[in-house]
């Protein structure tokens, strides 16, 4: 199968399974298909990343290298549905300790921003928090932040800020990798 000229047109979860079939134990088939991210064509970029997103928990853990990768096409990324997969993806990996602060200033702007769909700023929450978890002053100013956002948040992310600060009394992880 090729890759590309199958993400250029619709794809269904049909497709996505046989993707995953493809990609599973397969280094460079993986690879194949996220060389695809960068792609110029954004609607393949977008369905290549989302693709990605279903891979298994050992599949997924072929990306774990490719992390910095996936923070600099988010960061420089306009397109609305691949920040939101981009961001999934990335928070299905450990986060690095200490965080890289330009992506650690990222989550914390773009989870304030209005401009921001509801699912980006509530994915950077959670990856905001899972960079502040090892550094109690980082926390702290995020949970500061936290309580100030309690006004007009959408159901998603009321519930989003609630469970952090829920995880923060209790010092756990949200990720589940």
């Amino acid at each position: 199968m090729n890759f590309k000229t199958k993400l250029s047109t619709r794809i269904g979860m049909e497709d996505i399974y046989e993707i995953g079939y493809l990609t599973q134990g397969n280094d460079a088939r993986k690879q194949e298909l996220f060389d695809l991210i960068f792609d110029e064509d954004e609607y393949v970029a977008y369905q290549a990343t989302w693709a990605m997103t279903h891979f298994s928990l050992t599949e997924n853990c072929w990306l774990y290298s490719k992390q910095d990768k996936l923070i600099d096409e988010l960061m420089q990324c306009t397109h609305n549905g691949k920040k939101r997969v981009l961001l999934s993806l990335i928070y299905r990996q450990p986060m690095a300790n200490p965080p890289r602060v330009d992506f650690l200033d990222f989550c914390l702007e773009s989870m304030i921003s209005a401009s921001e769909p509801y699912a980006v700023q509530a994915t950077c929450m959670k990856i905001a928090y899972e960079l502040c978890r090892p550094i109690p002053e980082l926390l702290q100013e995020l949970r500061i932040t936290l309580e100030t956002m309690e006004r007009d948040l959408s159901p998603a992310m009321s519930a989003t800020r609630k469970n952090i600060l829920k995880a923060m009394v209790k010092g756990k992880s949200l990720q589940i990798i």
